[in-house]
């Protein structure tokens, strides 16, 4: 089976899911995994779709076509090669809100040889003063001749406000 994953962002309107999953269907696709949002008035998806070799082709063209419809695709087939083992983390930062707290943690996570899986970051606001509070939860991996000490370090070096949690 091929397995290709895509982005898929379009206006949100009813029916966006129903079309893509019918369009893979009828190439004898399987949806895998997705990840799906609405942000801003437009719908937001990542999924992977695994597909028979003699038909991803005729896959690939259907979804480009659904441009048409105002649904942008984009695909790429999916690495083949067997990663070097890593152990996965649960990821969950909590801190005040400031312009750039994603690209210093994306670097403290980097710096510390781990690679962000699954990141979902919100504003929330804190209970007494309501002012704007980040949260970040997710999933990272760490190579296993890395050590947890130093992301977990790395990350809490970024300010005295965050609140980092890293759990196996």
């Amino acid at each position: 089976m091929d397995s290709i994953v895509m982005t898929v962002l379009a206006a949100d309107r009813p029916g966006l899911v129903s079309i893509l999953s019918e369009t893979i269907a009828m190439h004898g696709g399987n949806w895998q995994e997705s990840r799906m949002a609405h942000l801003a008035g437009q719908f937001a998806g990542i999924l992977r779709v695994e597909c028979p070799p003699t038909r991803s082709a005729e896959l690939l063209e259907s979804l480009a076509k659904l441009e048409n419809q105002g649904i942008s695709v984009l695909t790429r087939r999916e690495a083949t090669e067997v990663p070097a083992p890593r152990e996965t983390l649960a990821l969950d930062v909590v801190g005040n809100d400031r312009p750039g707290i994603i690209r210093a943690l994306s670097a403290a996570i980097t710096t510390a040889g781990a690679n962000v899986e699954d990141l979902v970051t919100s504003l929330e606001s804190a209970p007494m003063s309501g002012h704007p509070i980040f949260h970040a939860t997710g999933r990272v991996s760490l190579a296993r001749d890395r050590d947890l000490a130093g992301l977990i370090s790395a990350i809490e070096g970024l300010g005295p406000d965050l609140s980092v949690s890293i759990t196996a």
